[in-house]
């Protein structure tokens, strides 16, 4: 979610140029920065934003160069001059005043020049910024393509470890139970001695424990969520929320192994995984 794109382009006469700039967050968060005089084009910019940008803390900055046209229109007022210069040729004649009426003069009273902003099409203008920032924002998916690409291989490099993790889990399984079955007859026989065993209780306890050890549900899903991750990768459009999702049901594989583990091999072959898990969330986080 996080990137950066510029663009900028002289449309109506006036130069203007866009940046947006995103980091990580939950949701669509857009703030706009542009020019109090065009605030009408607000509600557009938001709306191709929303359009391409679906999560992410999102900057846009709007900045627009004086038109070559002109802004603003500077005219006489004529009332108001006429006003003045007879008010100034009447105290002139009245007090027996010499100096000479001058534009200089005239010029430093108020309201003697109309200054007007040009009528400007805001559909035109929105639809200018609009353009620019179309650009900017093909700027700005050009980079997170190129970091998603990035983060596409470590995401994938990382499930292909947990899934050689998983596998390992899955090949010391039938040990656990054996190396159990193993200790289990030790002891019978240090406290029993010369007493002859009941291997059929030995066998049922070994079942009890075999049962309550069983991983085979957990990896079979654990699979099964990283076939989906994969191909989570490959689709088009967001997939960030899935991500998010089908991440905690990993942990929550994860989780279920780790306590069913006895033996200290398989707790640190989990410590492992559970590791590999935590990366791949911090990474996806990034992921749109």
């Amino acid at each position: 979610m996080t990137g950066y794109g510029r663009g900028e382009e002289v449309r109506g006469g006036r130069k203007i140029t866009v940046e947006v700039r995103s980091v990580n967050n939950r949701y669509l968060d857009c703030n706009i920065k542009l020019p109090r005089l065009y605030v009408f084009a607000e509600e557009a910019i938001k709306s191709l934003v929303q359009g391409t940008i679906s999560r992410g803390k999102v900057d846009v900055f709007v900045t627009l160069g004086p038109s070559e046209e002109g802004d603003v229109k500077v005219s006489l007022n004529r009332p108001v001059a006429d006003g003045y210069y007879r008010a100034l040729r009447e105290m002139r004649e009245s007090y027996g005043l010499k100096d000479e009426i001058t534009v200089s003069l005239l010029s430093r009273f108020p309201d003697v020049f109309l200054v007007e902003k040009n009528e400007e099409d805001v559909k035109a203008v929105a639809a200018d910024i609009c353009a620019v920032l179309s650009l900017a924002l093909a700027d700005f998916d050009a980079m997170r393509t190129r970091e998603g690409e990035k983060l596409e291989q470590d995401v994938a490099c990382r499930a292909d470890t947990i899934e050689a993790l998983t596998g390992r889990v899955e090949a010391r399984s039938p040990g656990i139970v054996a190396d159990y079955r193993a200790r289990l007859t030790a002891r019978i026989t240090e406290v029993l001695q010369n007493t002859q065993l009941d291997e059929s209780r030995i066998l049922t306890e070994a079942a009890i424990f075999a049962d309550k050890v069983a991983v085979d549900e957990e990896t079979v899903r654990l699979r099964s969520h990283l076939s989906q991750l994969r191909q989570m990768l490959r689709s088009e459009g967001p997939v960030g929320r899935k991500l998010d999702f089908l991440i905690q049901e990993f942990n929550r594989e994860a989780n279920t192994i780790g306590s069913k583990c006895s033996d200290v091999e398989t707790a640190g072959i989990v410590v492992d995984i559970k590791g590999e898990i935590e990366k791949i969330r911090e990474q996806i986080q990034n992921i749109e």
